[in-house]
């Protein structure tokens, strides 16, 4: 490939970023009455193939996102207990799935897991002990954006942890998970492979994009530039997890509205689950008293409208 066809991929590339920035803040809002007005209104020709794309991504990401939410209906009412963990590469696109799962759920229901470094208390627990404390009680769904699994990656390759508390990891993790199944609950387990020259891509449009820059840290950039070492803890990593009780699922993520599409459909097929019967919601008529006077808001009080 020439520079020039590169430089125009490279510029394809930025505009489809550029739109999916647009269709994230679509997504908050969209319904099916309203979807094809929306994305005539964000571009100019709404009958282009991309356009079509998205068009079908909205579709599809709606339909999916109402199985969601008759599987929190499921959950709830059968009292199940369910985890999801989200590993992959920085900018594999982790974060945006799991935007895509709670974005129409109870947030009672289906809450996110994301813990920090850990602190100097927590580093002397048991291993396990601070991601235990955020495992769901009957009727809950917990997404773990990332896990105990940060042993086997960011620790391992910065050299966080001894290789003999690596090795102590490897056999502790299998049972670990065995005993969580054995409780009842459900454990699905994703990683999110991008390639090489996409993560460099994602990277460079996180450090040109004022909205994304928070996304990125000094641990970020020498994860770039131990690539390799990722890649070599990642695969011993799946070789020695991969269980039959609780196996890895990888789920190619290049494409990011793909990977959202393809990992919330297969989620949905890991928890076995029917519709709920709902009583009819019927509206009770409001109560007046003749006697109430409302009482007028203080001025100062009013939030400006500038818009």
């Amino acid at each position: 490939m020439d520079k020039t066809a590169t430089q125009q991929e490279y510029e394809r590339r930025l505009h489809a970023d550029m739109i999916d920035s647009i269709d994230e803040e679509l997504e908050m809002e969209i319904d099916d009455e309203r979807m094809d007005s929306l994305i005539r209104e964000a571009t100019d020709a709404a009958t282009t193939e991309f356009d079509e794309d998205r068009r079908a991504y909205f579709h599809e990401l709606l339909r999916l996102q109402g199985e969601l939410v008759k599987l929190q209906d499921w959950v709830v009412a059968k009292k199940l207990k369910v985890v999801v963990l989200f590993e992959g590469r920085d900018a594999a696109g982790k974060g945006g799935v799991i935007k895509r799962i709670t974005q129409r759920l109870n947030p009672r229901v289906c809450r996110v897991a994301a813990l920090p470094a850990p602190s100097e208390r927590e580093r002397s627990q048991w291993y396990f002990q601070r991601y235990v404390q955020h495992l769901p009680a009957g009727g809950e769904i917990v997404l773990f954006d990332r896990s105990w699994y940060n042993r086997a990656g960011v620790e391992r390759v910065m050299g966080f942890c001894s290789p003999e508390e690596l090795e102590e990891f490897f056999r502790s993790v299998p049972e670990f998970e065995k005993m969580l199944l054995r409780s009842g609950t459900i454990l699905v387990k994703y990683w999110f492979s991008i390639t090489d020259d996409e993560q460099h891509r994602r990277f460079l449009m996180r450090i040109h994009d004022p909205l994304k820059q928070w996304k990125l840290s000094p641990m970020d950039m020498e994860s770039r530039r131990r690539w390799e070492d990722y890649t070599k803890a990642k695969e011993e990593m799946l070789e020695r997890t991969h269980i039959p009780e609780a196996p890895w699922w990888v789920v190619e993520a290049v494409d990011k509205k793909k990977a959202r599409l393809n990992c919330i459909q297969h989620l949905l097929t890991q928890v076995p689950y029917g519709e709920i019967e709902h009583e009819t919601v019927a509206l009770p008529a409001r109560i007046h008293n003749p006697d109430y006077i409302r009482h007028p808001t203080p001025s100062e009080m009013i939030v400006p409208q500038v818009y």
